[in-house]
């Protein structure tokens, strides 16, 4: 079953947040727009330098009304010990959600059985919970916040603006298109 528009999966999980370890649940991410990163692991290369991408363009999401939650197996001690030893860990504000059994990483898909591990998952959730963007990487691959950031203002842009659409690269402010029979075949 494809996860785009499909409900995110229940649960409830520890988290590292603003130097705290606190629950959170599926009931809590409702109501806002809301991003899923997936990555491997804690203390290890690329992973660092995506969470730190994320850090900086947090606050800006902030602004437009969605939460990031990143998460991996590691459990939420992992996550503090990570956030006190590494520069760029430190200057996360967001919810560093622990997975240590593999409910998140199985509920999105993401989850390497072999390993214990996550793939690289962005998800984008709309505030009732549905899945509105997917992307798995491999996990040499790493991803681009900027380019996160876009796809969330396109999405936005979309659910307020029915019957409009975002053609490639668009960037708020830019035309959108209106689907419709005067269009096929002229773009």
């Amino acid at each position: 079953m494809p996860i785009i528009n499909s409900a995110i999966p229940s649960f409830s999980v520890q988290a590292f947040h603003q130097g705290a370890f606190r629950t959170v649940t599926s009931k809590d991410v409702l109501g806002k727009w809301s991003v899923f990163f997936f990555y491997p692991a804690d203390f290890t290369f690329v992973c660092p330098t995506e969470l730190g991408d994320v850090a900086d363009i947090h606050p800006e999401l902030q602004k437009m009304g969605v939460e990031v939650y990143s998460v991996s197996t590691d459990t939420h001690f992992t996550h503090k010990a990570w956030h006190d030893a590494s520069p760029t860990v430190k200057k996360i504000a967001y919810p560093m959600l622990a997975d240590p059994t593999g409910t998140l990483t199985r509920g999105f898909g993401v989850h390497i059985e072999e390993e214990g591990l996550a793939y690289r998952g962005t998800f984008v959730c709309d505030p009732e919970g549905r899945v509105k963007i997917a992307e798995i990487h491999d996990n040499g691959i790493g991803r681009d916040a900027k380019e996160l950031l876009r796809k969330i203002q396109a999405a936005q842009f979309v659910a307020s603006h029915p019957g409009e659409v975002c053609p490639a690269k668009w960037k708020p402010g830019a035309a959108t298109l209106k689907p419709g029979l005067d269009l096929v075949g002229k773009i």
